[in-house]
């Protein structure tokens, strides 16, 4: 089993910064993907950032140039710098850890963090 565990939320201005961090813990492989994903009141969760071990990443294309995602692989955590933040990013963050094994492939979620970004 996994675990995920967040932090880092909270409400800040529009413009401001916050930088959420997930760590995972339990039975972790190595072969595997930690990404961030939203979702804000009424709407589907959507992907916000992904990141591999060996670092490459994606991001959706509207926090491009505004986001970061960057991971610990010695502490199986990841993180999320959110810069130059906007009111359409509120929504509740989750941390999801994809790990494929053989064939299959396995998804665990955080419980979520709420940021709220204020105009």
């Amino acid at each position: 089993q996994v675990q995920l565990v967040e932090s880092g939320g909270g409400l800040v201005e529009a413009g401001g910064s916050l930088r959420l961090s997930c760590a995972a813990s339990g039975s972790i492989f190595n072969f595997n993907v930690m990404g961030w994903y939203r979702q804000a009141p009424g709407k589907q969760r959507e992907l916000v950032a992904t990141i591999t071990r060996g670092g490459t990443t994606n991001y959706e294309d509207s926090v491009k140039g505004r986001f970061t995602i960057s991971r610990d692989n010695a502490k199986n955590t990841v993180y999320l710098q959110m810069n130059n933040l906007k009111p359409e990013d509120t929504g509740v963050y989750y941390c999801n850890l994809r790990q494929i094994i053989i064939t299959s492939t396995y998804d665990y979620w955080g419980q979520g963090t709420q940021v709220t970004v204020s105009s």
